[in-house]
């Protein structure tokens, strides 16, 4: 069943990508999870292959009881059974939700989002992802309308947290609005990645994300000299 109890209490905040390497987590964590306005971390397979999601997990809540994300980058593309014994192992890990990019088929959209809510995880899906030429009308491989359908049977199967393109403003305003229509104003989520590096303005992202909206920051939190002064930076454009 869908976990009602909101992931992160904040309606605004920044989530750091731990995309670091191990021997560099605890810092990065340490050093960040005091600034009002960090809300949780987001991981990923460099970590999780290197060291093993229950290391991370413990590393992280070593410092801090906010959330872990994982994404598997990109899970949700297998077969359907695999769906379940992906969240056992996530659940176990002690990761508090994971993320899925489900691109192979509808059903298997559905079966892992059960799987992952009978296991008591949190479950953020995303449909668009923030690199160019993603989309089949931009040289990719994605159909345009691929990313509507796998937000709308997200959204229709329990899901309220959905992971959307910070450096693609104009189809966050659409997906919003579609959203929007489906489980009615301010009832869901949106997660962004996309931001400094990639180009992405939290600035130009809030105008059109509305009142719930988490930025999903990165490289430009950890690769700073301080750490915490960067974290601050990034918290104090959404304060």
């Amino acid at each position: 069943m869908p976990n009602n109890e909101s992931l992160i209490p904040r309606d605004k905040s920044v989530i750091v990508a731990a995309d670091v390497e191990a021997q560099k987590l605890s810092e990065l964590v340490q050093k960040t999870c005091i600034v009002e306005g960090i809300s949780g971390y987001k991981v990923g397979f460099e970590l999780g292959l290197e060291r093993g999601l229950p290391w991370v997990v413990r590393t992280v809540k070593e410092h801090t009881d906010l959330p872990v994300i994982y994404d598997h980058q990109k899970a949700g593309n297998d077969i359907p059974d695999m769906g379940v014994k992906f969240a056992k192992v996530c659940k176990n890990a002690g990761v508090d939700a994971i993320i899925l990019f489900p691109f192979a088929s509808a059903k298997t959209e559905r079966d892992w989002i059960k799987a992952s809510q009978d296991a008591g995880l949190t479950v953020l899906v995303g449909g668009h992802m923030t690199q160019e030429e993603f989309l089949s009308t931009e040289g990719g491989f994605i159909s345009p309308d691929a990313p509507d359908r796998i937000y709308s049977i997200a959204a229709e199967n329990g899901v309220r947290d959905f992971v959307v393109p910070g450096n693609k403003v104009e189809y966050v305003r659409h997906y919003k609005e579609l959203l929007d229509g489906i489980l009615g104003l301010n009832n869901f989520t949106l997660y962004a990645p996309g931001f400094i590096t990639q180009k992405g303005e939290i600035s130009e992202f809030a105008k059109v994300a509305g009142d719930r909206w988490h930025a999903i920051v990165g490289s430009a939190i950890y690769k700073a000299v301080d750490l915490a002064a960067a974290a601050e930076q990034m918290t104090s454009q959404i304060r």
